[in-house]
């Protein structure tokens, strides 16, 4: 089974390039899943009902967020009854929604799994003990698991994927914005990559405007930081995992860039 996982999705022009890629690997066969990170989809801060179901339609089996996951207005309540976008497994269990969800494909099911960070960013309860959590309670038949850690310091991803190596089919970062060069199979078989990426504007400072974004720089000053326009790139990995063991075969990098019109 071959399966697309998407860096964070940045704004509408993430989104559109999202759905063009999206509709024509699942509809050539070229994959049979797609996990992707809705993060920053809503205006690049947070997903809405609308946004999620528009990816979900597009072809994303699962999509994950992460510290923006409150950032939309209604979201609590969006998250309360669809559990194929998932918050962050190691929130406080008060929040709603789930963190951790299977799904199934025409190859088998899977299961996706959803961690934030703690180093640099809000508090949040431990992404290993979460995770070793979360792995003890899945029955046999959730298929191969595939753990997202939405973190900024590659130290933490680095330390998550050996520390799950062996136990999961792969582990992914995102949240950074920029695609590392790393990804491969761990010593006792978990693939892996420090972070995926992004699917949004290729004319900016991870998805946002240059201008503002320059401005702050050189003058201290606040700014809005609003989503860049024109063409996208969409970033990630394809996956080929072992229908029969759920291991995972190979992780190769993944890049698709918009035509300028």
């Amino acid at each position: 089974m071959k399966l697309l996982w998407v860096g964070d999705i940045v704004g509408s022009p993430g989104r559109r390039v999202f759905a063009e890629v999206a509709r024509k690997l699942k509809g050539s066969g070229g994959v049979s899943a797609i996990i992707a990170n809705g993060e920053n989809s809503a205006g690049g801060s947070g997903i809405t009902e609308e946004i999620g179901a528009e990816l979900l339609a597009a072809g994303a089996d699962v999509v994950t967020l992460g510290d923006h996951v409150w950032s939309q207005k209604g979201t609590e309540q969006y998250l309360a009854h669809e559990r194929r976008v998932l918050r962050p497994a190691n929130l406080p269990k008060a929040c709603p929604g789930v963190g951790c969800v299977t799904v199934q494909t025409p190859q088998m099911p899977i299961t996706v799994m959803s961690l934030v960070g703690r180093v640099f960013m809000q508090p949040a309860e431990c992404p290993f003990l979460t995770a070793d959590a979360v792995l003890a309670k899945l029955p046999g038949n959730c298929g191969p698991v595939f753990v997202e850690i939405h973190a900024e310091a590659t130290s933490e991803k680095i330390a998550l994927g050996r520390y799950l190596d062996g136990r999961v089919a792969a582990v992914a970062g995102t949240h950074t914005h920029v695609p590392t060069n790393d990804a491969g199979l761990l010593p006792k078989g978990t693939a892996y990559i420090t972070d995926l990426g992004m699917t949004g504007p290729a004319d900016s400072v991870i998805g946002r405007q240059l201008e503002p974004v320059l401005h702050k720089f050189t003058t201290g000053m606040p700014m809005k930081f609003d989503v860049a326009k024109g063409p996208a790139v969409l970033q990630g990995v394809v996956l080929e995992v072992e229908r029969a063991t759920g291991r995972a075969l190979s992780i190769e990098p993944f890049l698709y860039r918009e035509r300028a019109s």
